[in-house]
């Protein structure tokens, strides 16, 4: 899918988006909508996997990014396994066709129902639960002695990396000393030491994840450095399966922003891998953002303009409860005009304007950006792919957006969300 901030006429497969929002209206299909690329989200895991030198990896696509079932189903076709956070998601991974062998289940607070369900999945459970404290292992160790099972755990383990050195936003940094994420260096050999102890327990890697939105490798190669160091000792006592990196990778939301590519970051630490002699061991990562967020678009209508002392606002019918990344992180994604069918982008002249949504809060801002000062009709947001629909919200009594999926040129499926009187009825439903 082209990106061009000044052309609306992108390529899916042949299909323009003028073409594609013309023949949604006609289906009835109202803004705001997500449209995706189901095409191009093939070609962007097939790229990662090509720049692993030999087979022995895994790509783990992080489920939280976008859990829709045409995405997931995309990706677990071009040999991608995944990366979850909650029971919800193993379910629908499982539901999918993903295979326990191929999912490792993150996250700092797990239920024990979630635990349950991770080592029963399965003939041996999944791949591993990576546990992220010293406490959690005594519980999964629990929980898989009831259950008459050996659980396969890895330890995430918290790199403690310089903040400054991460490059992102404080709400998406965890590999610092101050997140709740993992177990800090000096707790590894106390972690190592307990899951000797614990005879349900089978530890089968180490990982580790810094951050997301990282656009410079160096800190992510620096992380991999010592979890790799932690490996080699490691493997000394246990049998060792992989070693996990984690995921992060940025992608550029601004035209022209210097961002490394996945492909830069799998180089780098296959070779930090091959330079600690663990090239026997399974390589993971875990990307999301950088599978997704490129090919997917919210495409919107403008309300109306506002001018007041000076200041130029638009008002969108899709707002922070469609797309929660700039309130929550001052994320921000370019807006372009989408021309109606057979009809050129306007030539008028360009100003800069705040566009805004319809959410009452003040945080429901998208920024400035500058358009034709006679913009009307249809717009754009780029780059939502990743971290919009899987974060949205009914708040204010919205309907959630629609969901609509492009394979080959052509319009492969539709999600319907309930709609805003379903919700109603469902505020005033009682047990």
């Amino acid at each position: 899918m082209e990106s061009s901030p000044t052309n609306a006429a992108w390529s899916f497969g042949g299909s323009t988006m003028p073409e594609i929002v013309a023949t949604l209206a006609e289906r009835g299909i109202p803004t705001p909508f997500y449209l995706y690329d189901l095409d191009g989200m093939a070609r962007a895991a097939r790229a990662l996997r090509e720049a692993f030198e030999d087979p022995r990896f895994l790509v783990a696509y992080a489920l939280k990014a976008n859990s829709a079932g045409p995405v997931l189903r995309t990706l677990l076709a071009e040999g991608c396994g995944l990366d979850l956070v909650s029971g919800g998601e193993l379910a629908l991974g499982l539901a999918a066709g993903a295979s326990p062998e191929r999912i490792v289940f993150s996250g700092v607070a797990k239920t024990e129902p979630e635990i349950e369900a991770a080592i029963m999945a399965g003939p041996q459970g999944l791949y591993a639960i990576q546990s992220e404290s010293v406490e959690e292992l005594d519980r999964v160790n629990a929980i898989a002695l009831r259950l008459g099972r050996i659980a396969r755990v890895s330890l995430r383990v918290n790199p403690e990396v310089n903040f400054d050195e991460l490059d992102t936003h404080a709400n998406i940094a965890t590999g610092h000393d101050e997140a709740k994420f993992g177990i800090p260096l000096g707790d590894v050999d106390r972690a190592l030491t307990r899951a000797r102890e614990l005879t349900s327990l089978r530890v089968v890697g180490l990982a580790t994840h810094i951050g997301s939105q990282l656009r410079d490798v160096d800190a992510y190669v620096e992380a991999s450095r010592r979890l790799f160091a932690l490996a080699v000792k490691a493997r000394s006592t246990f049998p060792l399966a992989f070693v996990d990196t984690g995921g992060g990778f940025g992608i550029p939301y601004v035209a022209g922003e210097p961002c490394a590519s996945p492909a830069d970051f799998i180089r780098a630490v296959t070779a930090e891998r091959k330079a600690a002699k663990l090239d026997d061991l399974v390589l993971v990562c875990e990307p999301g953002r950088c599978l997704v967020a490129p090919h997917g678009v919210l495409v919107t209508r403008v309300i109306q303009r506002k001018e007041t002392r000076g200041k130029r606002w638009l008002m969108i019918d899709a707002g922070m409860n469609d797309l929660m990344r700039p309130a929550l992180y001052q994320a921000r994604h370019r807006v372009v005009p989408v021309p109606a069918k057979g009809k050129a982008a306007s030539n008028a002249e360009r100003a800069r304007f705040r566009v805004v949504g319809p959410v009452c809060e003040s945080s429901d801002d998208f920024g400035v950006h500058e358009l034709p000062v006679d913009i009307d009709g249809t717009l754009a947001l780029l780059d939502a792919g990743a971290y919009g629909y899987t974060m949205a919200s009914e708040y204010n009594g919205r309907a959630l957006p629609h969901e609509v999926f492009m394979r080959g040129g052509q319009i492969a499926s539709i999600m319907r969300p309930r709609t805003a009187a379903d919700w109603a009825r469902a505020r005033l439903t009682e047990a």
